[in-house]
């Protein structure tokens, strides 16, 4: 009777043990599928942020030849403006990555500041319709993609923030989620643009 009562108690432990053992793995699993999940919709969010990003930077780039094409004739002389900005254009349409698509989203933001300066020192040339018109578009692109670039770095914040943290960031390794850059302005476009006649 002894000998039974200790393989009832053996028995009681080892599955007590087991039983510990299981609910450990199973907290384990879906705690990693919550973190997954958390990190995958964050990182669409961040990736749905950023198409905002280029969907305006896209519709700049657009812009941009037609005010180009409208100003062109009265401003021969400032071929390198127009040099400028038609290289930003290009490096734009051949952007491959998101960090590509920020940089060329930076040259043109100095390319089109230096036009605006240029276009200064054109009076007639602002009060014609046809350059009034693209000037008011691409104030109102230019306002909608500061918008959008806050949108995507607060996006990223919240991203970055939950990927970062213990033990989340053991998940984040785990699983192959990497942190996500800002929309950073390149050093030296906060001062206005130097035009030389």
């Amino acid at each position: 009777m002894e000998n039974l009562e200790n393989k009832k108690n053996n028995f009681f432990v080892k599955n007590k043990v087991l039983i510990v053992i299981l609910g450990i793995v199973l907290f384990l699993g879906f705690y990693s599928v919550n973190i997954y999940n958390k990190l995958v919709v964050l990182s669409e969010g961040v990736d749905n942020k950023w198409a905002q990003v280029d969907n305006q930077l896209q519709r700049r780039y657009d812009l941009i030849p037609n005010l180009v094409s409208s100003v062109k004739g009265a401003m021969k002389q400032e071929k390198e403006v127009f040099g400028k900005l038609a290289e930003a254009r290009s490096h734009y349409a051949g952007a491959a990555s998101q960090k590509e698509k920020m940089i060329a989203g930076q040259e043109m933001g100095s390319a089109l500041s230096r036009l605006l300066v240029v276009m200064e020192n054109y009076p007639d040339l602002k009060s014609t319709e046809t350059v009034k018109t693209l000037m008011s578009q691409l104030e109102g692109t230019e306002n909608r993609l500061s918008v959008a670039r806050k949108d995507y770095n607060d996006e990223v914040k919240s991203y970055n923030l939950i990927a970062k943290r213990f033990p989340t960031s053991l998940m984040a390794k785990l699983f192959g989620f990497g942190y996500k850059d800002y929309f950073k302005i390149e050093s030296g476009v906060e001062k206005a643009p130097k035009v030389n006649f």
